[in-house]
């Protein structure tokens, strides 16, 4: 019975022992490794018919993550080149005025309206002697002479119209023409963005952590395909309590160090501020009381950290 209740108690001895341990690596100096994520959005709607990337793959700023097909984009820029085609013929049309086809044409209708004034002029004068005898009634004499009115107004028109296009085409023509072209260089200019928003670009040197989409399935304008975080923004986060956070200053040089190499980076605070829950210190330091003040730590290395000395989420001490 002696020996039974000497083994309990040793027991409980070193159980406290190995608790007190555990819990003593647990403290405000342990953080962990974060980076800045982002996420690549789409800009038109369409199928995607190409993925390059895995989920895992770091890619550099510039690489063509994906490929999405929009048929429409095609249909509008045949429109759009026709239309430029017509406001650039247009154009050219109102600066050089008038072909010699057109003055032909103009003078054929200046012929026949003349034409058609002298034969009023001579059924007036005609009638009108009649209308002097007693022949004809004031009827007929109203129509002759209202025909002798437009016909003298039909030669002074066209007479206008040839000397317009004589004396050259009309400034506000010219700026007419001008608009059309430009409305439809900008009609083109949006088929041509909308037809580079096709391939999906790499924003930034960044790893690529999830894949929303697959090859075949349709993306909507403003959805996210990719998910990731930025390589070059990689910081450490901190967790301190409010009797602590006082030992700490902005622009403050630490060492931290890897516990599992035991590499050191020279890092720097760039921020201290206080976290709003008391979830958001689970992730590094789980022991604090809930009526205490919890600040968070940023602190951003100062020498370039090699690929593989550090991942995301990893946990780093502060020596």
């Amino acid at each position: 019975m002696k020996n039974t209740l000497k083994n309990i108690a040793f027991l409980f001895i070193i159980t406290s022992l190995s608790v007190s341990c555990g819990s003593d690596k647990i403290t405000e100096l342990r953080g962990k490794v974060k980076y800045e994520t982002l996420s690549v959005t789409t800009k038109v709607p369409g199928r995607i018919t190409e993925l390059f990337v895995t989920e895992g793959q770091q890619v550099l700023k510039g690489d063509t993550l994906a490929i999405i097909n929009v048929p429409e984009v095609d249909a509008k820029l045949a429109q759009v080149s026709g239309a430029i085609k017509a406001a650039k013929a247009q154009l050219l049309m109102a600066h050089n005025g008038a072909t010699n086809e057109q003055i032909a044409q103009i003078d054929g209708k200046l012929d026949a309206a003349k034409a058609q004034l002298n034969f009023a002029k001579e059924s007036f004068s005609r009638v009108q002697n009649m209308f002097q005898d007693s022949l004809v009634s004031s009827q007929k004499m109203d129509e002759v002479r209202m025909k002798l009115q437009m016909a003298t107004a039909q030669v002074a028109a066209i007479n206008a119209k040839k000397k317009d296009v004589l004396n050259g085409t009309r400034s506000e023509i010219i700026a007419q023409a001008n608009g059309q072209l430009d409305r439809a260089k900008g009609v083109e200019q949006e088929v041509l963005i909308a037809t580079s928003e096709q391939y999906i670009i790499a924003p930034v040197n960044m790893s690529i952590e999830t894949i929303t989409l697959r090859k075949g399935e349709l993306a909507t304008p403003g959805y996210t395909l990719f998910n990731g975080y930025e390589l070059s923004s990689l910081y450490f986060r901190f967790t301190v309590n409010e009797a602590k956070v006082y030992d700490y200053k902005i622009g403050q040089e630490l060492q931290i160090v890897n516990p599992y190499t035991d590499k050191k980076f020279t890092s720097k605070i760039i921020a201290i501020k206080q976290l709003a829950r008391y979830a958001d210190i689970t992730s590094t330091s789980p022991l604090y009381k809930l009526s205490e003040a919890i600040y968070e730590l940023k602190l951003s290395p100062l020498e370039t950290i090699e690929n593989g000395d550090l991942y995301l989420n990893a946990t780093v001490l502060i020596q």
